[in-house]
């Protein structure tokens, strides 16, 4: 196993975290257009969908945006995101920046 391989059960384990529980529900646009965030058209009627562990399938239907959120409950997606370790990131650039090289315009 090379060094940047990771063990096939911590790959399971990472991708588990970011997927939703058997039960999360979300709310979409009825329609046939693309998705689009709460904001837009948000008397529009919604589709509630429920994660089964392996497809989103249809459970409900909500008469607008506020009572889609209310059927759904609080949004938690957020805590599911991994994000980078702060030592990963590179270090930060001395101020004042300053160029290398000195340009001068033609």
């Amino acid at each position: 196993m090379g060094k940047d391989d990771e063990p096939l059960a911590e790959w399971t384990a990472r991708r588990d975290a970011r997927r939703p529980a058997p039960g999360d529900r979300k709310a979409v646009p009825l329609g046939d257009g693309p998705g689009r965030g709460g904001h837009v058209d948000p008397d529009a009627p919604r589709g509630v969908l429920e994660w089964d562990g392996h497809q989103w399938t249809p459970s409900a239907v909500a008469d607008d945006q506020a009572t889609a959120v209310r059927e759904t409950g609080p949004w938690d997606a957020a805590g599911r995101v991994c994000l980078p370790r702060l030592a990963a990131l590179p270090p930060a650039p001395e101020r004042p920046f300053r160029p290398t090289e000195v340009f001068r315009r033609p």
